[in-house]
């Protein structure tokens, strides 16, 4: 542009040596027009490359909103390839997830995962076959004989089970030899475990359910926790085998006066036992919201407290039969209780006690008996108590 200016009045000082002022006006009005024509172009230029620059960014702009729009586009259609709607079912949000929960099956779950019980089950059950079944086939008296004509009747007393088999032949009813009257001690000693074991099962069963069910009034009502406390206090400090002496002293010899010597406060320790477990549970949250709710006390005992004392329920039950069969044994052996023609474990101990040195087996045989069926029902119990516990189910 200054170039060009210089060019311009160089031709203007040259032109006024030679045209008119005219010419003059003439050459500067063209050389204005020059100068505005080369601006204007300028001007162009620069607006070109402006909006070629502007132009080339919206064609970026477009080509990535283009490049973006198919990328979304796809994502759309895999998400809808993945997921789809599913019918909603309003008591679908009653239902519990967790998987379902059954109390005696898991009791019994873990109650058989032990090899131990297994055994101990086998043990227990050739025991009651042989206690109760034995029996019907082979009826017992106290004064059965087997008299053989070869030999003199006096010969059958007290003989030894290789003599027994000897003029009998081999049969399990000899295989123990025979008693002082000549009877089949084998017979003898499963007669007497069945008369035993009865007289636990009963009594137990007589002592656990008079026991609950006081022991649970009891802990829940006031005005029985303050009488039974001093009966409880009385009672609990007399022996309990000078107890039943006496009882049974006044009622006679015989089973049934027997079992009722045995269980007319034998229920007592049993009730104490439950009350304080009751006390210990009544006052918990549920129990609380089911008086606010106006539940009575017995349906408050019968479902939220007696379930949950189960285990501690079993563990008594599994330590009371077995204490039976010993009371039995004890007293029968001290000459108390049942009559001297029925046989027992206790009864047979005590004859077996007199011979014990010259005839050992009628001492021992009945000892190792009631010595395995106490500790077999003791264990089965035990373990079965363990098993009942919830927190073992985990």
């Amino acid at each position: 542009m200054v170039e060009k200016e210089k060019d311009l009045k160089e031709s203007t000082v040259i032109d006024d040596k030679e045209v008119t002022n005219e010419e003059k006006v003439e050459a500067v009005d063209e050389s204005i027009e020059k100068t505005e024509e080369t601006k204007a172009e300028d001007s162009t230029n620069v607006e070109d490359v402006e909006s070629d620059a502007k132009a080339d960014e919206l064609t970026e702009a477009d080509f990535t909103f283009k490049a973006e729009v198919p990328a979304e586009a796809d994502a759309e259609e895999n998400l809808d390839d993945l997921f789809k709607f599913v019918d909603e079912d309003p008591s679908d949000a009653e239902k519990i997830t967790a998987p379902r929960y059954s109390y005696w099956k898991s009791v019994f779950r873990v109650f058989f995962k032990k090899k131990t019980n297994w055994v101990a089950l086998g043990i227990l059950a050739v025991m009651l076959i042989m206690t109760y079944v034995y029996g019907t086939f082979e009826p017992f008296s106290i004064y059965d004989r087997k008299i053989n004509t070869n030999i003199m009747y006096q010969q059958l007393y007290n003989l030894s089970p290789a003599k027994s088999i000897e003029i009998f032949g081999f049969s399990l009813k000899w295989i123990f030899g025979t008693g002082a009257n000549g009877e089949s001690l084998f017979d003898y000693i499963w007669a007497g475990s069945r008369v035993s074991l009865s007289l636990a099962i009963i009594c137990a069963a007589i002592n656990m359910t008079i026991g609950i069910i006081v022991g649970a009034i009891w802990g829940f009502s006031k005005k029985v926790d303050a009488v039974m406390m001093e009966v409880y206090n009385i009672i609990a400090n007399v022996p309990y085998i000078l107890l039943v002496s006496v009882m049974v002293l006044i009622l006679g010899s015989g089973f049934w006066p027997f079992v009722f010597a045995l269980t007319i406060t034998g229920w007592l320790g049993i009730a104490y036992f439950i009350r304080t477990q009751v006390l210990i549970i009544r006052d918990r949250e549920y129990n609380l919201a089911s008086k606010c709710l106006g539940t009575g006390i017995w349906k408050i005992t019968i479902h939220n407290i007696l379930p949950f004392m189960t285990s501690v329920i079993v563990t008594i039950l599994a330590t009371e039969v077995p204490s039976y069969i010993s009371y039995e044994v004890f007293l029968s052996y001290l000459g108390i209780g049942l009559t001297a023609d029925t046989p027992s474990l206790g009864r047979l101990i005590e004859k077996g006690q007199s011979v014990m040195k010259v005839y050992p087996i009628q001492f021992w045989a009945p000892v190792t008996v009631a010595a395995l069926l106490t500790i077999i029902l003791y264990v089965v119990g035990q373990n079965l108590a363990d098993a009942s516990d919830p927190r073992t189910h985990m």
